[in-house]
């Protein structure tokens, strides 16, 4: 399949692996290996494996030791990172053009044959654990994790991508080498790049380098998982209100709600709708109203975060103890803005061209256009093209807003979360 009303081309390869590749002026490549392992699969009395097995692919293989596959692209003035989410985890590098091969050999030989050897993961077990206590230092990060899991109860995506240094101490290389040969499988993997190149001879050492690990007869029984209902995916999680006692200098607080899927007719209405409320530009509608104008919040910001089966919406600020009422009044004035239908044509009009702009800056970097490429291919087996999503946020309308606004923000579905 060639996209090429945006020079995307789609494959898939013998393995059974998902392809998808863009054309770009740049000398520099940049490739990702998207793998549909996240904390929701990985085992019940062991969370944190998934993150921890990211962490232990660079530490040696059957091939190579831990120095020699940081010294791979390294040497070459190139980069390999890694970071794992909920739903799944990704291995990325950056090179010159030329290197893009050896990009590829190196990203499937550290996902297809990493030895999880005990000396690492001891030391390694080590580090993820200073990661934890520093993040239990930053209360606006952490009140996240505290919120999905408080909403989200016994459903696996409550669980913390980090774990906790209890599971971790229990997580033996047996664990990872069992969890990444059940989750590191063809039907699971996608590959995108952006590069300079033909795409078909990008594609072939991405076949020549997966081949070295499966023989081309193992096939993919399915390389997405596609809802197609639509439904709304408000069904996940649980209301509640509590309030937590930090000694922290501010206060620290979250009002939201569980939302719409990956596969919601709804979802980029209520994306432009979180970009209008708080989103990352100044004259978003909280930051307007919370510090511009009342000096109540140094930051203050609203989320959407999309899964396979329901999604979370967040508005989040930090605020003198004192004031963490009157912030939350006003927070509710700004979204009965929406909930009440007073967004007008011309301010909807507005929105979207700063959405569309937003969209049209950040796609302009290599690295998070292989990365985009790499989450829909993983997610619905395709590439939108950027025409369509153009054509679908154009199409929004004040009513679409203001559905989506009394839908997912009625006040008798948003649950809040203090940190006092």
């Amino acid at each position: 399949m060639d996209n090429s009303s945006q020079n995307i081309y789609i494959k898939t390869l013998p393995s059974g692996i998902k392809f998808a590749f863009k054309r770009s002026l740049s000398p520099v490549a940049y490739c990702t290996l998207n793998i549909r392992s996240g904390t929701r699969h990985e085992p019940e009395e062991l969370p944190g494996t998934a993150h921890f097995a990211e962490h232990m692919l660079f530490k040696g293989t059957s091939k190579h030791c831990q120095r020699e596959i940081n010294n791979r692209l390294e040497r070459l003035g190139g980069e390999l990172n890694a970071f794992t989410t909920k739903e799944e985890t990704v291995v990325h590098a950056t090179t010159l053009k030329e290197d893009i091969g050896k990009s590829a050999d190196l990203l499937f030989e550290i996902v297809l044959s990493s030895t999880f050897p005990e000396k690492e993961l001891i030391k390694e077990r080590s580090v993820i654990i200073d990661e934890i206590n520093m993040y239990k230092d930053s209360p606006a990060e952490k009140i996240y994790d505290d919120f999905e899991e408080l909403l989200f109860g016994n459903h696996p995506l409550s669980r913390s991508i980090l774990g906790d240094a209890k599971s971790l101490k229990k997580i033996s290389t047996t664990d990872l080498r069992d969890y990444a040969k059940s989750r590191f499988t063809p039907s699971a993997l996608c590959f995108t790049a952006v590069a300079d190149m033909e795409p078909e001879i990008v594609a072939k050492m991405v076949e020549k380098a997966i081949s070295r690990h499966f023989d081309g007869s193992v096939k993919s029984k399915t390389s997405q998982q596609v809802n197609s209902s639509n439904r709304s995916s408000l069904d996940i999680g649980e209301i509640f209100h509590k309030e937590i006692s930090r000694r922290n200098h501010q206060a620290h607080c979250i009002i939201g709600s569980s939302a719409y899927s990956l596969y919601d007719k709804n979802r980029l209405a209520l994306l432009l709708l979180c970009n209008m409320l708080g989103g990352p530009s100044s004259n978003s509608r909280l930051n307007q109203r919370l510090r511009e104008r009342s000096a109540l919040v140094y930051a203050v910001e609203s989320s959407y975060t999309q899964y396979s089966d329901t999604g979370t919406f967040a508005i989040y600020f930090g605020c003198d103890k004192g004031d963490v009422e009157k912030c939350l009044s006003l927070t509710d004035k700004e979204i009965g803005f929406f909930r009440d239908g007073r967004l007008s044509e011309a301010q909807l009009s507005s929105a979207k061209k700063q959405l569309l702009g937003q969209h049209a800056i950040s796609s302009d970097n290599g690295e998070v256009q292989a990365l985009s490429m790499g989450k829909s291919l993983l997610s619905y087996g395709n590439v939108m093209p950027d025409s369509e999503i153009i054509r679908l946020i154009k199409e929004i309308t004040t009513e679409d807003i203001r559905s989506v606004a009394y839908e997912v923000l009625a006040p008798e579905r948003l649950s809040t979360l203090i940190y006092r």
